[in-house]
């Protein structure tokens, strides 16, 4: 279970709190998934577990302990040994006494009723759980070969000022709006022994929001993603809550094979075992039931930015593609991934009127209304321009009429926080205008569609912001075209980006620098003419046909 963080240590000197007073984020979780996150962590009674050294950082109530202690009662059973061989063998720490007490009367009910002494087993379960803050314990009192529980479920803005200047202290990971439970992967990551093993069940939010960025830079740059079981519809826990909840288990060691899965509604106490069977298969082959799919990876995604999510057969297939082929932006090819221009004031800067002003202070804009046909068409927006070709703002004595229109709308245009923090500049738009881009070939992508909408523009209008765009110095753009046209590229985008009511996607530049492309020298003609058709049609069924063969690959699964 999750277990309630409030509750002060002389240690760190910190203001007595009301402990009822706050959010414990305490969540109670199901026996049998208790029982499936400890057979994947690989804690099994088939061990000598009094020889290695587990740590439950948020016992709470004891809903792991009591699986814990069946587990290793039955391992000293199989090696002969007193129940007391396993006084140093588990280390439980919660922040409330009436959880101590509770735990420890938990583990003791337990180890009675598996046929130890009273005596014993009350030894036992005194040396086992104890009061303290995990997240400000010394490193040296949490080393552990394995760590296991359900982290709290709170936002560290609704922990009290004190406290939390003092997690953030001594979590480095814990930056911006980060939840509570990023600390407890950091604090028990730095704690495993070489080769020692973690396993929670937590929101899985950390791997895509920007908040566990750092988290997952720290697990990329020295542990092992080894499971990613992903339980969003499943009823893991007593109560009801929507915490999109996940088991990980991550390794200390260097990055092996990883395992990615999904689960439905089927997935209970039942069907664990067949998940954990098939994993210690070590198959290659994916596996497909009703209750969860699965796959293998060779490698888990190399960056800290957001993993991505996909069914398993298909995050096994970008994994892999990930592997093979180059970003799309890539400075060896030239092509770069941008966004088109904000203003900070649109009904000042965009106008539809040619004899506005000065003729040569207008020009051409896209807008995303005149890339949806597929084909560009352009309605006559026009921006009105106060940059010169050298970046510089225009010298407003030197175009009276474009000097009088500014100054007819200056109220509003100086009101913007650009505008206040440069008032000499008062009549800048937020991005200034990249000339070079204006004649070159580029593609347009808006921002928000159900499905990827590549846009030729041959040359001569600027993209507004509601628009992406990219160029390159290599690529054919029809060829190209064909690629980010087809389900292969979307799948990328896809698997990364913020999805939207209804299903719409945000196709921004961060996501589009997801695709991975093949080198395009290494395209043969064939596959580059159906590539440029299929654009030029706007048939995406003959582009995706084109891309597998171009990326080698059978199928893209759904």
């Amino acid at each position: 279970m999750a277990t309630p963080l409030f509750l002060d240590t002389d240690l760190h000197n910190l203001p007595n709190l009301p402990v009822e007073a706050v959010e414990h984020g305490e969540v109670f979780t199901r026996r049998w998934v208790v029982d499936l996150a400890l057979d994947l962590l690989g804690y099994t009674a088939d061990k000598d577990l009094t020889e290695v050294r587990l740590v439950e950082p948020a016992c709470g109530a004891g809903a792991f302990l009591v699986a814990i202690a069946s587990r290793i009662s039955s391992s000293c059973r199989a090696h002969n040994r007193p129940i007391t061989d396993a006084l140093a063998a588990v280390r439980a720490l919660d922040l409330l006494d009436r959880n101590v007490l509770r735990s420890r009367a938990t583990v003791e009910t337990q180890l009675v009723a598996e046929g130890w002494p009273a005596e014993e087993s009350r030894k036992v379960a005194a040396a086992w759980v104890e009061q303290g803050d995990y997240l400000l314990q010394a490193d040296v009192g949490n080393r552990a070969d394995y760590v296991v529980g359900n982290p709290p479920y709170i936002r560290l803005e609704d922990v009290p000022d004190a406290r939390m200047a003092a997690y953030r202290q001594a979590c480095t990971t814990m930056g911006g709006r980060a939840d509570i439970y990023v600390g407890f992967y950091e604090v028990a990551l730095r704690s495993l022994t070489p080769g020692g093993r973690l396993g929670f069940i937590c929101a899985d939010r950390w791997m895509r929001n920007q908040y566990g960025r750092s988290l997952r830079q720290m697990v990329r740059s020295r542990f092992s993603m080894d499971v990613a079981l992903v339980m969003h519809d499943v009823d893991a826990f007593e109560d009801q809550v929507s915490a999109y909840p996940a088991i990980t288990i991550i390794s200390n060691r260097t990055q092996g094979h990883a395992v990615a899965a999904d689960t439905t509604r089927e997935f209970g106490s039942a069907q664990a075992p067949d998940f954990v069977s098939w994993c210690a298969q070590n198959s290659s082959e994916s596996i497909t039931t009703t209750a969860f799919r699965a796959a293998r990876m060779p490698n888990w995604f190399p960056d800290e930015g957001s993993w991505p999510a996909a069914s398993p057969s298909r995050l096994a297939v970008l994994e892999e593609l990930t592997e093979r082929f180059r970003l799309l932006e890539d400075g060896k090819t030239g092509t770069r991934v941008g966004i088109g221009i904000a203003t900070g004031a649109d009904k000042v800067f965009l106008t539809a009127d040619k004899g506005l002003i000065e003729s040569d202070r207008l020009l051409p804009m896209a807008m995303v209304r005149d890339t949806t046909s597929g084909v560009l068409d352009w309605h006559g927006t026009y921006l009105v321009n106060p940059w010169t070709a050298e970046g510089r703002l225009v010298d407003l004595a030197a175009y009276p009429r474009l000097a009088s229109y500014f100054e007819e709308h200056g109220t509003a245009l100086r009101k913007r926080y650009i505008a206040t923090k440069q008032p000499d500049r008062w009549y800048k738009t937020i991005d200034k205008v990249d000339h070079r881009l204006i004649g070159r070939p580029k593609l347009l992508l808006p921002d928000m569609k159900l499905t990827i909408h590549p846009v030729l523009d041959e040359g001569g209008l600027y993209p507004h912001h509601n628009l992406y765009f990219i160029v390159s110095e290599t690529w054919d753009m029809h060829v190209l075209g064909g690629l980010l046209l087809s389900k292969v590229a979307e799948a990328f985008v896809e698997a990364y980006a913020v999805k939207m009511r209804g299903g719409t996607i945000r196709f921004q530049a961060q996501y589009l620098r997801k695709i991975r492309v093949p080198d395009p020298l290494a395209i043969s003609e064939s596959d580059q003419v159906a590539l440029r058709e299929a654009f030029n049609k706007r048939d995406v069924q003959a582009a995706t046909e084109a891309a597998l063969r171009v990326y080698g690959l059978a199928e893209l699964p759904d």
